[in-house]
Formats: structure tokens, C-alpha cells, sequence
């Protein structure tokens, strides 16, 4: 049985120090956790962090870079069912190889909770799509419908082209909609990583897709308009990479791409108002206790990014 949610709506859970400590009013110091969840994380590991930290989580949750997005699949255990999962996110994530708890596979880690009916990620535009790397997917959930992915049409294959429905940026608003209308009814959690944006609209560690954060704004209010939004999170904020364990670290190192020097200062500018234009979206739905907890400071905010 899923654990039962505190009064208290919106959480940063803070494991690197890539948001401010006053971005919501509800922070929670888990720095120390950091170095030893970031990239991968063991079972047991994870299941202490999650007893640690359970009794603050809200129904959204704000952390940092996206080497934690296999935290996501935590969060999801707060949640009863059935619940649809829909990913904003340049990487599909679906990989079945080890580390079992990895940034790089989380959403098969979501398929094992059996309030997760479906899986669809939207953005994708890296080379896990292409062959021969596309077969380290999760192959069953791909051709039973349970998971979905919409790669952008520029940034895959040709032969990856025949495989996925990809998008064209002159299109795609058409398209979302449509899938937006079909989860009419359905109770849906979003999470977003920030590497879905462009170059630009956010600073992070990994390869980056096409949005704009007012793209990714106008797609959950579509959502929204459609489906019951039950919860949500936000992810991909550029930070140092800290590990606790030579493995992790090497595995994180060959796996990532490489990067020209970040301006820390930049990269927090730049995050935070890809930030205030997304998060103002994704919590559109929240309750009373998520303004009082932190939603109002966003709720108005570059209004002119949300419907471009």
C-alpha cells in the first residue's frame, strides 16, 4: 500500500546543491545523501534514503542534476494506483543493463511498481535510439505498448525514423495534444529533466534536446486541461559530480558526455528561470498547501514563455 502523502505538497530535495536553498519554501538537506546516490545507487541503499526522506515528500518534488533521476522511481512509490508516467526527457532511460538502479534505466525500475500502468517519454534526440543501441532498450515494454517514446525526427536515425513516430518541431503541438486528449480521465505524474531543453534554456550534465521551457510549460498545461496531474518532478540542474564509490564514479565518467567549463553562476541563472516559466506549469493543479509550501513565488512568472 502506498504511503499516505503529508498535508504539504511541494519539496526540494536538496542532494547537490543545485538550487538554492530558498527556491521553495519547503527544503530538505540531503547533501550528505548526494555522493552516494548520484549516477547509481544499490537497493539497499536507496530503500534507507527513501525511509529517510519519505515523511517530507509532497506530491511534487524538486531536486537536482539529472543523475538523479532514478530517484523519480522513489517518488513514484508515494503514489497508489493506476497511474500513467509521461517523461519530458532527451534520454529514453530505459536501459535493462546494469546498474540496476542507474539514471540511465530508472523508468524499468518504475515498471516493477504495479500502480504504473504506461510509460511515455517525450523529447528524446540521443543516440540510444539508433542501432545498435537501441537494443539495450526495454524490449519488452516497447512491444507490448506499455512503454512509448516520440524522439525528435532531426536528432535520430533513418531507420530509427521508421521505428518511433518521430517529431518535427512544426508539428508536434498538434501531436501532443491529441495524446494529451487520449489520457482523458486518467491520473497522471509528470517528471521533467532539463536536458529535454535546447541549449540555452538550461545548464546541465548531460546532452540536451530541443524544447523551451515555454514548450515544456504549454505541454503540461495540456495536460492538465486533459488529465488528472496527481504529481510531479523536476530534475537535470547542472552540478559538480561528487561520488562516494570508484565504480560509480568511473561508470559515470565513461558514460557522460564531455563538457566545456560551466559558469556555476550561469548555470543557476539560467536553470532557475527555465524553472520559474516549468515549475509555475507542472504544479498548476497543486493544492492550497503546495502555494503556502512554495508554489506562489512562480505562480506568475514569465507569463510571456508559457504560450509562445
Amino acid at each position: 500500500m502506498a504511503a499516505m502523502m503529508r498535508p504539504i505538497s511541494t519539496a526540494h530535495v536538496d542532494l547537490d546543491g543545485a538550487w538554492s536553498h530558498d527556491i521553495l519554501d519547503h527544503h530538505l538537506d540531503f547533501r550528505d545523501w548526494g555522493p552516494r546516490l548520484r549516477y547509481s545507487a544499490t537497493p539497499d541503499l536507496l530503500d534507507a534514503f527513501y525511509e529517510s526522506v519519505q515523511p517530507d515528500l509532497g506530491a511534487f518534488t524538486l531536486y537536482g542534476s539529472g543523475d538523479f533521476h532514478h530517484l523519480s522511481a522513489l517518488w513514484l512509490r508515494n503514489f497508489s494506483g493506476p497511474v500513467t508516467l509521461v517523461s519530458f526527457d532527451n534520454h529514453p532511460d530505459w536501459d535493462v543493463r546494469p546498474p540496476d538502479w542507474g539514471c540511465g534505466g530508472w523508468i524499468n525500475r518504475a515498471f516493477e511498481l504495479p500502480h504504473i500502468t504506461r510509460a511515455f517519454v517525450w523529447g528524446c534526440g540521443n543516440f540510444e535510439l539508433n542501432w545498435p543501441h537501441r537494443l539495450f532498450g526495454n524490449q519488452d515494454a516497447l512491444a507490448s505498448g506499455r512503454l512509448e517514446v516520440f524522439p525528435w525526427r532531426d536528432r535520430i536515425s533513418r531507420s530509427a525514423r521508421k521505428r518511433w513516430p518521430a517529431l518535427a518541431y512544426d508539428d508536434w503541438r498538434l501531436r501532443f495534444s491529441r495524446f494529451a486528449q487520449s489520457l482523458a480521465g486518467q491520473r497522471v505524474y509528470v517528471t521533467v529533466d532539463l536536458d529535454c531543453l535546447r541549449s540555452g534554456e538550461a545548464v546541465t550534465n548531460w546532452e540536451q534536446g530541443l524544447f523551451t521551457a515555454g514548450d515544456v510549460a504549454w505541454a503540461l498545461d495540456e495536460l492538465h486541461a486533459a488529465a488528472d496531474v496527481v504529481g510531479g518532478d523536476l530534475c537535470g540542474a547542472w552540478s559538480i559530480p561528487r561520488h562516494a564509490r570508484f565504480k560509480q564514479w568511473l561508470s559515470s565518467r565513461l558514460d557522460h558526455p564531455r563538457q566545456p567549463r560551466v559558469d556555476s553562476a550561469h548555470a543557476a541563472r539560467t536553470n532557475e528561470r527555465a524553472l520559474r516559466v516549468i515549475w509555475r506549469a507542472l504544479t498548476a493543479g497543486a493544492s492550497t498547501a503546495a502555494r503556502a509550501a512554495g508554489y506562489e513565488q512562480y505562480a506568475g512568472a514569465d507569463q510571456r514563455y508559457a504560450h509562445p
